[in-house]
Formats: structure tokens, sequence, C-alpha cells
């Protein structure tokens, strides 16, 4: 088409124009970009806020896009979501890339994991499609509310919108099942049917059965990434060491310290972070110190890691050193640090300590305490046969006491013959816990400690009625790579036989040496020979038998407990380190027990 002579300049002049207004455009555009790329505070957002508004760019999804980046990384995605959908917005140019920020910022928070499902929503009714990113955003904010309808509704449009055969939102879906309650059959499930396993994929299902407990399961599904050539990362060397200290598995713990180094696995904080806790809860707390000793950089975490570590192995005086260190460093303690500090004074009977650095915590780092400072405080009062000043630190305790303090107090009662009182707060507990089966077993235990059989006896008739079942002492110990578990009187060990035979042994080893069983501790009206054997009988002494007869002579034994160790079983192995010249190390519910050449490293402040 030809346009006349007389209108070819005024034509040239609407071309220019146009094009010096998109260049102008653009040159706006990328000085807002560069503005919020800057900016780190939010005074600084606000200043560009009104620059937005001022070049009229407050519907530029590319500029709005970074505002609600910028605004997401100083933690107040709320400023720029209440910009980007005010009233007078107009939102026909918003896109996925949008919407996708803000979801994503959003399922990234602790308090508004909610917000990413609504602005999810909002990005539907707006016509805008979702895309293979938009899924592991909604999909982790899932997870993070642990709504298991939720993400299953989630998990339907998936599969409609043909977006459930990318592995990224197939490894999101397994994280958000894991992370549901009753989810983790659909996450073992998504996980069974994908045609691709990643590092991923493996970690977090690994994750989801150390969530649950299921640390055996979690060692399994380890070793078959393994046989399947997957090269784990630092992510799931967490989650398996997690799993080891969880069982108290120190032989598997260092072999998979000597993977890590042997692979190369990248040792970025929070893996150091994952061994230290490791080793002191698997019972090699020098090694944990050492760990810790030899890190470039800490965090909180690993210093509050060895201090907890060393209060568990009674270690208390170099618990305070080491807090004393962290604060001479010019680490700031947190709750969790006081805690561990506090748990170190239990310990080891330090009662004084405790009350200094319990005022110390509220006086000079105006940390407010939680119910676990109160519960490390009423602890070490209890341990140190302190019942009535535990009880009047209770009543003075500005929260209500929670079941496990007072539980606490109940024990101590038991322990220390203030019978009457014991039996006082146990039925108070139980009138607030109708259903927890161990409020009705210490209201036993101090009946029969009073040998008031007939209400023992009515105690358990009640637990019965109500379908309460009894949480048995177990004890697990790990040899040659495998977990072996025992409770009292077991017999379906294929070693039964010869385990019993031990430990008619050791029985009579030990009254050759001179123990005297503590037949108080069984809480049954049998006569006395009935009673010894009985403790005989005990998962604690089963699980040493069991190591004495399949390990060296002279080797140490390792063994973890899942209810606090007996008096009796105390005593007795202590004794049994002596005539066995083994060093048994017993972690149970509380802390570490260190028996070697007849001592305790307890001090039976335990």
């Amino acid at each position: 088409m030809q346009f006349p002579a007389t209108r070819r300049p005024k034509l040239l002049r609407t071309i220019t124009t146009a094009t010096l207004t998109i260049t102008t455009k653009r040159a706006a555009e990328q000085r807002c970009l560069a503005l919020l790329h800057s900016c780190n505070t939010l005074p600084k957002l606000a200043q560009t806020h009104t620059y937005i508004l001022k070049l009229g760019l407050q519907n530029n999804p590319l500029v709005l896009t970074k505002f609600a980046s910028t605004s997401s990384d100083l933690h107040d995605i709320d400023y720029a979501s209440s910009f980007i959908f005010s009233p007078d917005a107009d939102t026909r140019l918003y896109d996925t890339f949008l919407f996708n920020t803000i979801i994503r910022a959003y399922a990234q928070t602790t308090h508004s994991r909610d917000q990413a499902l609504s602005f999810y929503n909002v990005m539907l009714d707006y016509g805008v499609l979702p895309n293979k990113f938009t899924y592991p955003f909604v999909l982790k904010a899932c997870a993070g509310l642990g709504n298991l309808n939720l993400g299953k509704s989630v998990h339907g449009s998936v599969v409609k919108l043909g977006f459930d055969d990318d592995v990224h939102v197939q490894n999101t879906m397994v994280h958000m099942y894991c992370c549901c309650n009753g989810g983790i059959n659909y996450a073992q499930k998504v996980f069974d049917e994908m045609p691709k396993l990643d590092s991923v994929s493996w970690s977090a299902m690994i994750g989801g059965y150390v969530r649950l407990g299921w640390s055996s399961d979690a060692i399994g599904l380890f070793r078959k990434m393994q046989m399947a050539g997957v090269r784990p990362d630092e992510i799931t060397m967490v989650l398996v060491l997690s799993a080891c200290t969880d069982l108290g598995a120190f032989e598997l713990g260092k072999w998979v310290e000597s993977y890590i180094e042997k692979e190369k696995v990248q040792k970025n904080v929070e893996l150091c972070n994952a061994l230290i806790d490791m080793f002191a809860k698997c019972g090699d707390v020098d090694k944990a110190l050492k760990l810790f000793r030899d890190m470039n950089e800490r965090t909180i975490v690993s210093w509050t890691s060895v201090i907890v570590g060393l209060a568990m192995h009674g270690r208390g005086l170099e618990a305070v050193s080491l807090f004393k260190e962290m604060i001479g460093a010019g680490v700031a303690p947190d709750d969790v640090a006081f805690i561990g500090l506090l748990s170190a004074c239990s310990h080891s009977g330090s009662v004084e300590n405790g009350r200094k650095y319990f005022d110390l915590m509220i006086k000079r780092f105006k940390i407010v305490p939680k119910i676990e400072h109160y519960g490390c405080m009423v602890d070490m009062f209890c341990r140190a046969g302190l019942v009535k000043e535990a009880l009047e630190f209770v009543q003075k305790m500005h929260i209500e006491p929670n079941p496990i303090v007072l539980r606490t107090l109940i024990s101590a009662c038991r322990a220390h013959g203030e019978l009457k009182l014991g039996e006082s707060i146990t039925k108070q507990l139980i009138r607030n816990e109708p259903m927890h089966e161990s409020n009705y077993v210490l209201l036993s235990n101090i009946y029969a400690k009073m040998s008031h059989w007939e209400k023992k006896t009515k105690i358990r008739e009640v637990m019965d009625k109500k379908g309460i079942k009894k949480i048995p002492g177990s004890t697990m110990i790990e040899l040659d790579s495998k977990i072996y578990e025992f409770v009292a009187g077991d017999k379906s060990h294929r070693q039964y036989k010869e385990i019993y035979e031990m430990v008619d042994e050791m029985g009579r080893e030990l009254k050759r040496a001179g123990y005297a069983p503590n037949t108080s501790e069984v809480l049954q009206d049998i006569d006395e020979e009935d009673k010894e054997d009985a403790l005989n009988r005990h998962s604690e002494k089963l699980a040493i038998a069991f190591a004495l007869i399949n390990t060296q002579p002279g080797t140490p034994i390792r063994i973890v407990k899942n209810l606090r160790v007996c008096d009796d079983c105390h005593s007795a192995t202590k004794f049994i380190s002596k005539i066995y010249n083994r060093e048994i190390v017993v972690r149970d519910r509380n802390r570490f027990h260190h028996f070697k050449e007849g001592l305790c490293s307890c001090r039976d402040f335990w």
C-alpha cells in the first residue's frame, strides 16, 4: 500500500513517537527492576513502590513479580500482595510467573501457608493456567499445613492437568504426603510408581519414615538407594544420621561418617551438626566434641548439640564450661542452649548452679522460661531428693505444669517415700488425662510400693476395661549392622536358649560378687524368689547376655532402653561391667550411663 507523499512525514513521526514510548517504558521498567534488586530494607521497598506508581508500572507483570520476590526476601509478602491485588489493580495482564512467585513466597512462610492455597485459587479464578512449577509450591504449602484432604485434592488437579509425570512435582508430592497425618501410604504409592527416582525422591521418602520414627525402615530404604546406584546428597545423609541417632546405632553411624568421607559428600554445617548429634546420642560424646572443635563454621545448633550431649552423659562441669566458652565467643544462647545447661546441672546434681543459670537466663538474657526449662528445674530438685522444694517450685510457676512435669514429681514421690503426695498428684493427672496409660501405671506402681495390692489390681482392671495398654519396656542392641530388640521375658530370638543360659550364669556370678537383687522393683504380690526371677528377665539383662555371647571379650557393649533403667538393672550392670571386664554404655529415656569397673558415670544422680 502506497501512502501519499504529504502523509509520509506524519506517519514517520507517529512511528518514531511510539518507538520512543516503548523505549522509555523499557528503560523505566529496567530502572525499577534494578532498584528492586538493590532493596535490602522495607523503607527502601516502600520508596520503590512509590516510584513504580509514579512511572505507571503498577500493572506491569515483570515489575510486580520482582516486587513480590523482593518482599518475600524481606519477610513481608503481605505488603506485596496488598499492593498487587489492591481494589484498583488491573489484573488482566497478570501471568503464571507472577502467581507462582506469590504462591512460593507464602508456601515458604511458617504462619501464612494457607494464603498460598488462597492465591492458587485466585489464579484459577482469573483463568491463569498453572504450570509444572506451580505445583511444587502449592504442594509444599499443603505439606506445611499437614492437610491430607487438601493435598489429595491438589494431587487430583495435578493428574487432571497432566503434570503427574514431572519428577519435581512427584518429589514434592511424596514430601507432602509424608508430612500429612495418615499420608505415608499415599507417599509410598507415589514413590513406588515413579519411573525415575533421583536423590530428592529417595530423601523425601526416607524423611517421611524418619518423621514417623520408623528409623529401621529409613535405614532399609537408604540401603535400597545404594543398591539402585543413586548417589545421596547431604540432605539424605542428615536424614540417615537422624535415623541412626534414634536407634542408637553407633556402628552404623560410624559407617555413615566414613561413607560421607569416601563419597566426598559436601559437609555443610547442617551435616556436621547431624554428625555431632549422632555421636553424642549414640554414646561417643568425645568424638562429638572433636568434630565440633574441627568445624570452621559453627551455628548455635553446633554449640547446643555438644552442650546437650555432655549433659546426657553426666558431664555437667564440661557442659557448663562449654556454655561459658560460647558466651565468650559472642554467641548468644537461645532457649535450647539453656535446656541443655539446666539438664547438665540436673544430671550432675548441681542444684545451686541450676538455680544460678535459671535466674541468669531470665535476668541477663531476657529469655522467658518455657515448660521445658521448668521441667529441667523440677527434674533437678527431684533427682537431688528435694521433693518438697520441687513441689513449691511447681506451685510458683508462671505457667500450668504439663503432665511430664507432674509425672516427674510423682516418680520422685515414689522414690523418696512421699507416697500419699504422689497418689494425690496422680489422681489429678488421671482426671485430666483419662486415657493416658502412664498415669495409671504410675498410680499402680505407687499402690504396689504401699503394698496396697487390691488397689493396684483395681487400677489394672480399669485399664483393661478402657482398653489402655502399658507400653512394654524394650532394649535394642546393634550387632553386625543389624538392630535386635528385646522385651522382658522375651523368647522370640533364635538364640533364646543360649541367652537364658547366659542370664543364669550372670545371676550366679552376680551373687558371688555380692550383688543383692532389689526386689522392691518388682511390683507384684509374689514371693521373693519369683521376684528375683522376674528381675533377671528384664530386657536390659537379656540384651547384655546376648552381647556377652556374640561379641569378643573386652569389647564395649552399647544398648538403648526405651524407658528409664530400673534401680535393680542399674545396680546389676555395675557388677556385670566389673565381672566380665566390659564397658557397658546404656542410653535410657533420660540420659547415658557409662558402666566401667563396677562404677557408673552418673554417680547415681539419675
